[in-house]
């Protein structure tokens, strides 16, 4: 019709308060428009002709939580009505013709129906009585048009703003998009993606759970029409442009960041693509695998990290210096931000990996210890046992893994440091866990490294055989979905750790994990922010390896020089410019 729509809750005024905290803790499903004093039939500020008693096509009837009928008229409530009040809420039907304004199709619209809505498994933040799990409208989506349509919806957070989804339907627990909760099922065309928004029903469902003696709320699909027009909807400003990224096809899912955010991941990506040994570490570079590395890491709620190069053969230990700095720099962030983190190491290491984490978490660059684990890969069924719970596929123990300077299988079989010495016998079979997890539905894996032998480099393998000394025998033959390549692994692991805060200090990014509803998170940052790589823990670390009888890598030679500065100094040099990037 044009004009902007509202959905509709009439609650007794004893609940008023309540239900307002309810609306601002949500205010993604629920943006408040207009609340009613108590009898009030009128809305001025959003028709000058309203009367609500008749305003919706159709009302729904609760008592007691249930839903005891419908009515196209409340007027004969008149008495019960004159101590209620009237909530209005934005709609996402007023968003549409945004959309529709940069050219993207609407298939509810084309198909003239209603829009599918849904219940989601997406807890609400409770306020007193009032909790319900999120609902949401889903609207198939052409997916060279995901940008656009995120971009139009955005600034209008009177009509549920952005989306809070887009991809597999069963990441919100939702089983089958031809069977609505409410609306009308609507037919996707190929090509098409599931893009989901929060939705006013929300407040529905939390009618329905707080068993008032008697509440009305609009039936779905049958909104109050008010008198102001789409194009004259509030746009709330924002300079910030948000950004769409796949982060996976298995199941498909992509998510949101704005292009500050996703700007400054570059940067650290560009920053740490610096190449010490002038090795060639710039042909196995590819754009963008930090930040949908990190993307996928916010979304993700258990991490799997593992390192270890046994490249000095002949000592005691045989470990190198880079890896267990960065991935102990990963961990931090990610216990920072509620994840859950193991560290996976070669059985042998297990007492010097323990004596690390320890120290570390003594020294101050921990806050409490990582779980440390080995895996020897006994069976056949080993690494699927290891990575699901009772071998179940649709029960992973983790989301995410990811490999830092860890010995990566070759071609052969065989393990190779860089100088193509075999190895084997120092590493034990973790590569089983990265092969494993690419036939695991909504398991990610990573790689960090800086010679291409590393676990998870096979990804650019064909570019190490041609490009690296050795690559021929070295190149490690197991891929990862993505690929982070740095001139010192560390500062991959660093590069991480600082990505992950820029994403979850990004306004856009924190809206989107958590689907619109609670508040924003924002009050945590001064927690992530302690948790950020610095000069001071790397040399606390360093130091802590050397205690332990670890020496440098072959890439890391004390002699080396780059751009005229020792070897060392450059590490310091790349921590300072990677936190420059720190909003």
């Amino acid at each position: 019709t044009g004009e902007c729509q509202a959905n509709v809750v009439i609650l007794h005024k004893s609940l008023a308060d309540d239900f307002e905290k309810f609306c601002h803790a949500n205010d993604g499903p629920l943006p408040l428009l207009y609340r009613s004093k108590p009898g009030e039939w009128k809305c001025p500020s959003l028709s000058s002709n309203s009367d609500i008693r008749t305003d919706c096509l159709q009302y729904r009837i609760y008592e007691y939580g249930a839903c005891t009928g419908t009515s196209t008229s409340l007027k004969d409530y008149f008495d019960q009505l004159k101590d209620m009040v009237t909530f209005y809420l934005g709609c996402s039907f007023s968003f549409e013709k945004a959309a529709h304004k940069v050219g993207v199709p609407l298939r509810n619209v084309e198909q003239k129906c209603n829009v599918s809505m849904y219940k989601t498994d997406m807890p609400c933040c409770r306020v007193a009585s009032f909790c319900c799990n999120l609902v949401v409208t889903m609207r198939p989506i052409p997916e060279d048009q995901l940008e656009a349509v995120v971009e139009a919806t955005y600034p209008l957070k009177d009509s549920h703003g952005a989306p809070v989804h887009i991809g597999n339907p069963g990441l919100l627990g939702i089983q089958n998009l031809s069977s609505p909760d409410y609306g009308d099922p609507v037919q996707p065309h190929p090509q098409d993606v599931p893009v989901f928004w929060a939705c006013g029903v929300t407040g529905v469902e939390a009618v329905s759970n707080c068993k008032s003696p008697l509440a009305f709320t609009h039936s779905p699909g049958c909104m109050s029409i008010t008198a102001l027009k789409n194009e004259d909807a509030p746009v709330h400003n924002s300079k910030e442009i948000p950004m769409v990224h796949c982060i996976s096809q298995n199941p498909l899912h992509y998510s949101i960041a704005s292009e500050t955010a996703v700007r400054k991941i570059r940067e650290l990506e560009s920053l740490i693509g610096i190449d010490p040994g002038d090795r060639g570490m710039k042909h196995l570079c590819c754009q963008d695998e930090l930040l949908k590395t990190c993307l996928s890491l916010s979304h993700a709620r258990s991490v799997l990290i593992t390192t270890g190069f046994p490249t000095h053969f002949n000592h005691e230990p045989p470990e190198e210096n880079d890896g267990p700095p960065g991935a102990i720099a990963m961990a931090a962030m990610l216990q920072s931000l509620e994840k859950d983190v193991v560290i996976v190491t070669d059985q042998r290491a297990m007492g010097l990996n323990k004596k690390i984490i320890e120290d570390g978490v003594q020294q101050g660059v921990l806050k409490t210890p990582v779980p440390l684990l080995s895996y020897q890969g006994d069976a056949a069924e080993s690494a699927l046992m290891f990575l699901c719970e009772n071998g179940n596929l649709e029960r992973p123990r983790f989301d995410q893994l990811i490999a830092i300077e860890r010995a990566g299988m070759a071609a052969d079989g065989n393990y190779y440091n860089a100088r193509k010495v075999n190895i084997k016998h120092l590493v034990d079979p973790i590569d089983e866990l990265f092969l494993a997890a690419h036939n695991i539905p909504g398991v990610t894996t990573t790689g960090i490294g800086d010679g291409g032998n590393e676990l998870g480099m096979g990804k650019v393998k064909e570019a190490v055989r041609k490009h690296i000394k050795n690559g021929d025998v070295i190149a490690c033959d197991v891929e990862a979905d993505f690929a982070i390549v740095a001139g010192v692994s560390n500062w991959g692991g660093y590069a991480v750790a600082c990505a992950l805060y820029i994403l979850n200090t990004c306004e856009i990014h924190d809206r989107y994990l958590r689907k619109a509803i609670g508040f924003p998170r924002l009050s945590k940052k001064a927690n992530w922010a302690s948790a950020l790589p610095s000069i001071t823990k790397e040399e606390k670390l360093l130091k802590i390896l050397i205690q332990h009888g670890v020496r440098s890598g072959v890439t890391a030679s004390l002699e080396m020089e780059v751009d005229g500065l020792p070897f060392y100094n450059v590490h310091s040099v790349i921590i300072e410019k990677l936190l420059e990037q720190i909003p």
